[in-house]
């Protein structure tokens, strides 16, 4: 090739790489070539705020916000004054499509997945708060398509990266304690309203608060002042997911990871079941798992309780004048047990027994940060949509026993079907209200 001919073409070139937008560059077709993320944020009270206050300690652009409610667009705005803001998510995705790499996700539960899969179909790299999906049929599509988008997701199980959690893993599967023959988990929530009859009455809708908007997918209903927005809603069956679904997939999350646990083949609750509209004030809950090379047997019995009720504190020698946390797991095994508090170490038990037992060092990890550096192509996520999709399953399985109180739910979790009793699996998918729909959900 000539010289003229050459730097014409390399000019070109060089031009044409400057006008290519910026989401369809990187190694893997999503990876921002940039040394920060642009992100949006949807969903920035309570949770959210949190969440964004921690994304932003990784190498971030915070390019938009986005809420329902004005008071929560106008504090983030504050937090990030060069930020768009957007009440409606769908406007945000549709305006700034071009300009951000990256959405977090800190909504009610409801409306996890439908953001979620829309912000997947165009590529964007995803952080969704837990539980990841509203229904099962949700997490089961939600993950298979992230990963045929191959973009970067994660669940927001921060706990999930702390050493307390990826210690105990690390003591099960070194054998610290034998293989596993059952495990009890727990949490004192609810502490929201749960198992109360539909409330009656409306009011007027607080000014700044967009009802249509919050309400979203689910169906429509009149606003209650208190009854729902902004924190009762984890008790609402069309809105959350309950005690479960809110700390399970924090607390159910090390014994699923150190047991490498897969779909349990049945379930069933203990307890007041579901009302009309709440999930119960209180439930004992039965999985049986197929058992692992972690576990004894042929099967794993995993035990969750809630709504102040806990194990018998005999299962472990917890020593005199302790008792169980007030959340938390006990794995008991063939040489000892753990008690793993959340948030805490974990604790070999008998203590005297394990004094002069090696633990190994851990490095500190950041569950926000490694998200945001994984979406720069710098790291690998540790609870991506694979992982988290399985493990929001299997808690929502429990939160669908719930409803049939009493009776054992034989599940088939290829199909995502309940084979011994065919009006659960109503509630396996449940239909978005009209308008809301979104593909693939």
């Amino acid at each position: 090739m000539k010289r003229r001919t050459f730097l014409k073409t390399a000019a070109a070139t060089a031009l044409g790489v400057q006008i290519i937008p910026r989401h369809v560059l990187g190694g893997d077709g999503h990876t921002p070539p940039s040394e920060k993320l642009n992100l949006a944020s949807i969903g920035v009270g309570g949770m959210g705020g949190s969440d964004i206050g921690s994304l932003a300690g990784g190498p971030i652009n915070m390019v938009a916000v986005c809420d329902v409610h004005e008071g929560n667009r106008n504090a983030a705005a504050g937090r990030f004054p060069a930020a768009k803001t957007f009440a409606d998510w769908r406007e945000l995705l549709d305006q700034m499509d071009k300009q951000i790499d990256a959405v977090s996700v800190s909504t009610p539960d409801h409306m996890h997945a439908p953001i979620s899969m829309s912000a997947i179909h165009r590529g964007k790299h995803v952080y969704c708060q837990k539980p990841l999906t509203h229904t099962i049929h949700e997490a089961r599509q939600i993950a298979a398509a992230a990963r045929k988008a191959k973009v970067v997701t994660q669940m927001g199980i921060q706990i999930h990266s702390t050493i307390e959690y990826r210690m105990a893993t690390e003591l099960i599967q070194a054998g610290a304690i034998g293989k596993i023959k059952e495990v009890h988990s727990w949490s004192d929530r609810p502490s929201w309203p749960q198992g109360s009859p539909r409330p009656k009455g409306q009011n007027p809708v607080p000014k700044g608060l967009n009802w249509d908007l919050w309400l979203g997918v689910a169906p429509q209903r009149p606003f209650i002042e208190n009854a729902y927005a902004p924190f009762a809603w984890r008790g609402i069956l069309d809105f959350g997911c309950g005690a479960l679904g809110d700390m399970g997939c924090h607390i159910i999350d090390p014994p699923y990871t150190a047991l490498k646990l897969t779909s349990p083949n049945v379930v069933w609750v203990e307890g007041p079941g579901c009302t009309d509209d709440m999930h119960p004030t209180w439930e004992i809950l039965h999985y049986e798992f197929p058992g692992t090379e972690h576990t004894v047997g042929k099967t794993l019995n995993l035990t969750w309780y809630d709504g102040k009720h806990k194990p018998d504190e005999s299962l472990v020698p917890l020593g005199k004048d302790q008792h169980l946390p007030s959340n938390g797991s006990i794995f008991i095994g063939e040489k000892g047990s753990i008690l793993l508090p959340h948030i805490g170490g974990p604790q070999l038990l008998p203590r005297e027994k394990f004094l002069d037992y090696k633990r190994p060092k851990l490095p500190g990890n950041n569950h926000y940060v490694q998200w945001v550096n994984a979406c720069l192509g710098k790291d690998k996520t540790s609870a991506n949509f694979d992982f988290a999709g399985p493990l929001t399953e299997t808690v929502l399985l429990g939160v669908l026993a719930a409803r049939f109180p009493g009776k054992q739910l034989q599940w088939d979790a290829a199909n995502l079907k309940v084979t011994n009793l065919p009006e659960a699996n109503q509630h396996v998918r449940l239909t978005y209200r009209k308008g809301w729909e979104v593909e693939g959900l």
